[in-house]
């Protein structure tokens, strides 16, 4: 069915964009079982404004990434009007100013999220860290800065689903700004930027006909598929090292399986050869559906482990 024909929901279902949700919702479980290794124990209030900030801040970088995309995506949809997805804004899927408007106000929710948990909890430094969440993306997408068209943008995104949504999610959880325990988010910081390299591999052309720069229309795909490897691989082991390190922090099996995980997943890109080619839409699709399963089943597997560790000791289940 044409996407002219959608209902309004269909529309507003679309523009959210559930499939990317794992990349914000699988940090936010991990920042909300360190801080539950952190504290010893289930805040459910916690969870929920976890949860609630980390909708709001998801909508407001699904909506006005497309906001501030508008340019790129009709170049892109021009380019391949049979090689890629519908865009929200040139294939009318919804008008540039909704866009505009719906991801401002779900930026006001998340910042009244964590003005809540400051007031009503004691979490004194909840706006300041949401206020880091929003403003990577606002350095990373919106005017001034526009650091995603002027270069750097992968490294903010590492910073931002890496190490400030978890860090925040594990405050509320914990009430503790810092804890040597948060150190595995280093690592999980390398598997992010590995995800971030990723994702301008399928917008190689468009993005440098738009004026973007990125490592891919820097350095071109090959050789950010190489750093995209790279950057698993040394994720995998700060982790594997953290965890060695940290022995009390999670069960063994969880650190066996998550590194499994990853180098099951990452085998698969491998074997994947030079197929995912710049404009090769189908390879590199599945080399991103590899790459992602692997990077969130390692979240999954080591916010279970981290729950079940802390909650009922060393044996975990």
């Amino acid at each position: 069915m044409s996407a002219k024909a959608w209902t309004p929901a269909q529309r507003w279902l679309f523009a959210i964009k559930p499939a990317s949700w794992p990349k914000l919702l699988v940090p936010m479980g991990l920042g909300q079982a360190l801080g539950i290794a952190v504290s010893g124990h289930v805040s459910l209030w916690a969870l929920f404004l976890g949860l609630l900030f980390t909708i709001g801040d998801g909508l407001f970088i699904v909506w006005l990434n497309d906001w501030a995309d508008e340019g790129v995506d009709r170049i892109k949809r021009a380019r391949f009007p049979d090689g890629c997805s519908p865009k929200t804004i040139p294939d009318g899927i919804l008008p540039a100013r909704t866009l505009l408007l719906a991801g401002l106000a779900a930026g006001a929710s998340a910042m009244l999220t964590a003005l809540a948990a400051c007031l009503l909890f004691g979490l004194a430094h909840a706006p300041a860290l949401a206020a880091l969440c929003l403003g990577i993306f606002a350095a990373y997408t919106l005017p001034p800065l526009r650091l995603n068209y002027r270069g750097g943008g992968e490294l903010l995104e590492m910073v931002g689903v890496g190490v400030a949504l978890p860090l925040f999610n594990a405050y509320l959880q914990s009430g503790t700004l810092w804890d040597a325990r948060y150190e595995l988010l280093i690592g999980w910081a390398a598997l992010s930027l590995a995800s971030a390299l990723a994702s301008g591999l399928s917008d190689e052309e468009s993005d440098r006909e738009g004026g973007k720069t990125t490592f891919t229309t820097l350095l071109g795909n090959a050789a950010v598929r190489r750093a995209t490897l790279a950057s698993l691989s040394l994720g995998g082991l700060l982790l594997w090292l953290i965890t060695w390190r940290q022995r009390a922090l999670l069960p063994m099996w969880s650190v066996a399986l998550a590194a499994t995980c990853i180098s099951l997943h990452q085998w698969r890109m491998i074997e994947l050869g030079d197929a995912p080619h710049t404009n090769a839409f189908k390879a590199l699709g599945t080399y991103k559906l590899h790459l992602h399963r692997g990077i969130w089943g390692v979240g999954l597997v080591l916010t279970l482990g981290l729950v079940l560790h802390a909650l009922f000791g060393a044996g975990g289940l």
